[in-house]
């Protein structure tokens, strides 16, 4: 795979994507060049999420191509028969896309730590004691190190989407993929995990960021991505999307309050 900084991690295009008679995505473009973070806003139903599972190849698309550094998504039939051709490729691909998910998913039969070690270890097949030492610097990271015995029941909202993003962090993956993740919190921990967005942003992480909160957008993105009804109605660097809006759609979308 190649490693030239002028290769996006990230290039979709044309991505069609149907259930059934339903087109949610109707031939979107996405390039997340390393080091940047690319926001996806819109409304409800706009495609967002479906997009971001695409990404990550949770989601079969139908349509269009999909490069993960340069490499392209080997496909086999067509339409809504099209699936990748290759799991090897699929499971290389989604082990360097660390996806972090509205609601936290942590098991809740294990401990943080074991939460954040399960797939570096299971799935990777690292060394244990390595992967303790990095899962524990991810904790510290995220600000919840002393967490690390305790069971995901034991922790608020905000500390366990900050356990997930550890968990995404120790997989040491090329991207973080974030689906929403803190429209299921409080105000008050829903500030806890944009914290440490924002301090993964400022370290020159590449994320995708689906997000219904536009400060957060604005604040972290080198560029934005308006969805609406599964095609791209408007995109641009934040001062322009939020700050001089060229589409009535996109005045309408930010004018209707989304906070």
């Amino acid at each position: 795979m190649s490693e030239s900084a002028e290769t996006p991690v990230i290039a979709i295009h044309d991505l069609h994507k149907s259930y059934g008679s339903l087109e949610v995505l109707k031939g979107v473009d996405l390039t997340a060049p390393r080091g940047h973070v690319v926001s996806l806003i819109g409304s409800s139903g706009s495609g967002k999420s479906t997009l971001l599972r695409c990404c990550n190849l949770l989601e079969d698309s139908q349509q269009g191509e999909i490069r993960f550094e340069g490499e392209p998504v080997r496909w086999k039939g067509q339409g809504l028969g099209r699936h990748p051709a290759d799991r090897a490729q699929v499971t290389r691909m989604r082990t360097n896309l660390s996806m972090v998910f509205q609601q936290f998913n942590l098991w809740s039969h294990m401990t943080i730590l074991q939460n954040v070690m399960e797939a570096p270890v299971t799935v990777m097949k690292r060394d244990p004691r390595e992967v303790e030492a990095k899962a524990r610097e991810y904790l510290a990271k995220v600000g919840i190190a002393d967490k690390a015995d305790a069971w995901p029941a034991m922790l608020s909202g905000g500390q366990q989407q900050r356990a997930a993003i550890a968990r995404a962090l120790c997989m040491e993956p090329r991207a973080l993929l974030f689906d929403e993740p803190t429209s299921a919190l409080d105000p008050e921990l829903e500030q806890e995990v944009i914290k440490v967005i924002k301090a993964l942003a400022d370290e020159g992480r590449t994320m995708i960021l689906v997000t219904h909160d536009m400060k957060l957008a604005a604040d972290v993105s080198d560029h934005v991505i308006f969805l609406h009804l599964g095609k791209i109605e408007e995109q641009g660097p934040p001062s322009e999307m939020f700050g001089n809006p060229k589409t009535d759609r996109l005045r309408g979308f930010l004018s209707a309050g989304a906070h």
